[in-house]
This record gives structure tokens, C-alpha cells and sequence, in this order.
């Protein structure tokens, strides 16, 4: 069974950068689409970006668009996320899944904080 583990999060100021990390074992994600999600206090989970298989389509939400970047290295089985531009209005827990099947993502990682001060 797939497991993955964010690591990059931390505190950082508006308009600074992060990278996070999604490291995977126990199998390889090569032959999936990995995705990053956060979820804010008091909101809903969103969906944030999306790479596939071979990291050549990505998606990101509009609000993001422009200052995030996922990508893959299918070698390390390590998918990431890097993040500038940041602003308050990011601060979540940010979580990688995989989907190793149509449209849900049925593995998950544990979740790394993200924190972004004015």
C-alpha cells in the first residue's frame, strides 16, 4: 500500500516562497496523477494542483495560477510543489494525494502545515 509524507511547510511572509515535498513508499507513483490539496480552517478542502502521469499536463486552481508549480520526479517517487508569491489567503494544510483510479484520489498523506503572515 502507497503511502505518501508532505514535508516543506512551515511560516513564511507575504510574498516569500515554499517547496514542499510528497515523498512515496511502498509502491511507485509513476503510473498516476498526484494532486495537492489544502484545507483552511473552518473551509472546505480544495483542490489545488494536479500533474499527470508523465508531469507533462498540469492543472491548478485559478488562484494559483501563476505563482505555484507542481512537478514530479518519477525516479524519486517524490512529487512537489513549489509555492512563491505566497500570500495570507494560503495559509492551509496542504496535502498530496494520489488517484490511482478514475476521478478519486484514494491515497493521502498526512498533511504539512503552510502559514503565511501579512
Amino acid at each position: 500500500q502507497v503511502q505518501l509524507v508532505e514535508s516543506g511547510g512551515g511560516l513564511v511572509q507575504a510574498g516569500g516562497s515554499l517547496r514542499l515535498s510528497c515523498a512515496a513508499s511502498g509502491g511507485t507513483i509513476s503510473t498516476y496523477t498526484m494532486g495537492w490539496f489544502r484545507q483552511a480552517q473552518g473551509k472546505v478542502r480544495e483542490a489545488v494542483a494536479a500533474i499527470s502521469r508523465s508531469g507533462a499536463t498540469a492543472y491548478y486552481v485559478d488562484s494559483v495560477k501563476g505563482r505555484f508549480t507542481i512537478s514530479r520526479t518519477n525516479a524519486k517517487n517524490t512529487v512537489y510543489l513549489q509555492m512563491n508569491s505566497l500570500k495570507p489567503e494560503d495559509t492551509a494544510v496542504y496535502y498530496c494525494a494520489l488517484r490511482s483510479g478514475g476521478s478519486v484520489y484514494d491515497y493521502w498523506g498526512q498533511g504539512t502545515q503552510v502559514t503565511v503572515s501579512s
